[in-house]
């Protein structure tokens, strides 16, 4: 379960929340019954309902990234995406751009490299260079060196390269805000734990 509050349907009296809850659940109450048509619990929106100001900042967020006017090729910014979710530990996000990439008919080997791109001969160099560089801004926090940056700028524009930092940077955003509240596929335990050891067990070898 997340970590915060979901509204009920009953609840929903918000446009924005009772207009994304019926577009996505269908008239169903989602903390009820669930799910949506991605196979997602459906968790993350009726989280952020709790705030209807903040839900829709969100979705247009997601209409932005989605409009006509980008002039981002949308599969550049997939593999953003994806890696972005990757790079930050979200379960969610990177599934999700999973499903995203094969809707645009990628193919299974570019989606199913990401999480080691570096070493995989699928990709152009179009993509290494936006997947280089999507590294920078999620693990590096936005510290890109001036080869790389020049390398990007050979496959894009100024426009290009804009959309694709402020829609990578989102996602890393979406990514981090998921696993922090434990939202849909994010609602996991923390894996790196301490392995109980035989009773009596120590770190020093007993004989020393």
């Amino acid at each position: 379960m997340p970590r915060l509050r979901q509204v009920p349907k009953a609840e929903a009296e918000a446009p924005i929340v009772a207009t994304m809850y019926d577009f996505l659940f269908q008239g169903r109450d989602p903390v009820a019954e669930p799910g949506t048509f991605t196979g997602a619990p459906g968790d993350w929106w009726t989280v952020f309902a709790l705030v209807p100001d903040v839900l829709e900042h969100a979705v247009q967020g997601f209409a932005l990234y989605q409009s006509p006017n980008r002039q981002l090729d949308p599969v550049l910014r997939e593999l953003a995406q994806i890696r972005a979710g990757w790079a930050a530990g979200s379960q969610f996000v990177y599934s999700q751009h999973a499903k995203s990439l094969r809707d645009l008919g990628v193919d299974e080997e570019k989606i199913s490299s990401i999480p080691a791109w570096t070493v995989a001969a699928c990709y152009s160099d179009a993509e290494r260079a936006v997947l280089a560089y999507t590294d920078c801004l999620v693990y590096d926090r936005g510290r890109v060196p001036d080869d790389l940056f020049d390398a990007l700028r050979r496959h894009l524009v100024d426009e290009k390269i804009l959309e694709l930092t402020y829609i990578t940077c989102l996602y890393a955003q979406h990514a981090v805000m998921s696993r922090a509240l434990r939202t849909e596929f994010d609602d996991r335990d923390e894996p790196v734990v301490e392995v109980p050891g035989p009773p009596g067990a120590t770190a020093v070898h007993p004989g020393r």
